[in-house]
């Protein structure tokens, strides 16, 4: 089935020649050059599964944008635990993301730290932020997990909490100590009724 699409004529003239090493030669050449139409490099021609960072030029009104440097990461794979039959042993699917955040030059020096004060504990003695997932069977997908994880945290690092003016605290603790009081009042009501509702005894007699 193989050499169907090289032809009658092709093997008639393949026969006719001199040698063996001649017809095999001839035949590997006419079926190495075949290609499918539905072929990798003619559907991607450009497609690579190699990591890279591409060209990004960052917005200097935005702190952070949500671009990562891949090359400024450190990105390990290992096996990942909990259920998955013989696949898990086989395949290196669970992703470890680290870099030290004090010397992460792509991060704003307000927002790294903000981060340090944050998830200062999380950091290692050597001064690593590792960010881990393994909550599917595929790399990229937990590499990507990972990356979003890290923006998530970048970005919540970029909001800082606005204190309310003294007009506002004051309101919020008066309503806060109406609230209580209120509470206290419905309290004192329903022990007055259960009070009501027991029966007499021999001291109220």
């Amino acid at each position: 089935m193989a050499f169907m699409p090289l032809g009658i004529p092709l093997l008639r003239r393949v026969m006719q020649s001199g040698s063996k090493q001649a017809k095999y030669s001839i035949l590997l050449q006419k079926s190495m050059t075949y290609k499918s139409a539905i072929s990798l490099d003619t559907l991607y021609p450009n497609s690579s599964l190699k990591l890279a960072t591409p060209a990004f030029t960052p917005n200097p009104d935005e702190k952070f944008t949500g671009h990562i440097p891949l090359n400024k990461v450190d990105i390990h794979y290992s096996a990942s635990s909990g259920p998955g039959g013989q696949n898990v042993n086989k395949v290196h699917t669970k992703v470890d993301l680290r870099f030290k955040l004090d010397e992460a030059d792509w991060i704003p020096t307000d927002i790294k730290q903000k981060m340090l004060e944050i998830h200062g504990k999380k950091l290692t003695k050597e001064g690593y932020l590792i960010i881990r997932s393994d909550t599917t069977r595929s790399q990229q997908l937990n590499l990507a997990d990972c990356l979003r994880k890290l923006r998530v945290m970048i970005r919540n690092a970029t909001f800082t909490e606005s204190k309310p003016d003294p007009e506002t605290e004051e309101r919020i603790r008066q309503r806060h100590l109406k609230s209580a009081r209120l509470r206290v009042s419905m309290k004192r009501e329903e022990a007055y009724k259960r009070a009501l509702k027991r029966p007499p005894t021999v001291v109220d007699l």
